[in-house]
């Protein structure tokens, strides 16, 4: 099985039928870091009339946000998954948001000819072919756009990693045992994060696509991280 194939296997097997829950979740399984996480991602988005692009954008939770913060930009969000869309269509449906487009699509295979302003993303880096994702990002942003990507990391000392263990390890007890939908996710997504080097590769495509003044800021006890870069 291709690297690319493997990925979409592990998106779908991890997320399959959680659509529902989706929105509580992140919130209660993140203690509500969650919120204040895409708080911080809104505050970096740069200030313009030009559009922006928020790829993985699930159920529209920072999509929304982002367009009540810039009524008069117009949003992209593109998603992977028909069922996290049909959430995030819903929402925009309900509040009488006018200024999102929702996409279907894989986030390294999405294009436009717009030129935006800022993308950004949330929990995707670590499923990403990242050199591909860069160099489509860097094509799609205007001169000076930023590329803001955030995602969990694995925190670096032996204190902050024993906590972090532990609570995947009380989830899988809970939460997975109460939404079963949500078993797959709880099992493979400690080793997931364990294995992965999105920060270090992420910088390293960025840079290599010709990105400057990368980034890293760090969150909660190292439990996140942002990574921005400026288009040249």
């Amino acid at each position: 099985m291709a690297a690319d194939d493997t990925r979409l296997e592990l998106v779908e097997r991890f997320f399959d039928g959680t659509g529902r829950t989706y929105d509580g979740m992140v919130h209660w399984a993140t203690l509500g870091f969650d919120g204040r996480w895409k708080k911080r991602m809104l505050e970096r988005i740069p200030d313009g009339a030009g559009p922006v692009l928020d790829l993985a954008c699930g159920t529209g939770i920072s999509t929304l946000s982002i367009a009540r913060r810039f009524p008069s930009r117009r949003l992209v969000g593109v998603e992977l998954r028909e069922e996290y869309l049909r959430f995030a269509r819903e929402k925009v449906a309900r509040h009488r948001v006018a200024n999102v487009d929702l996409v279907l699509s894989r986030a390294e295979e999405f294009r436009s000819s717009l030129r935006f302003d800022c993308v950004t993303s949330s929990y995707l880096a670590k499923y990403a072919d990242l050199p591909l994702l860069v160099r489509h990002c860097h094509a799609m942003l205007r001169p000076g756009g930023v590329l803001m990507m955030h995602d969990f990391t694995l925190p670096p000392n032996r204190f902050l990693l024993a906590v972090w263990r532990l609570y995947f390890a009380t989830m899988r007890q809970t939460v997975a045992r109460a939404f079963r939908e949500w078993k797959e996710i709880y099992e493979g997504l400690p080793r997931l994060i364990e294995s992965t080097r999105w920060v270090s590769d992420l910088q390293a495509a960025l840079a290599a696509t010709g990105f400057e003044r990368i980034e890293l800021e760090y969150l909660t006890l190292y439990g996140s991280a942002i990574v921005t870069a400026v288009r040249k």
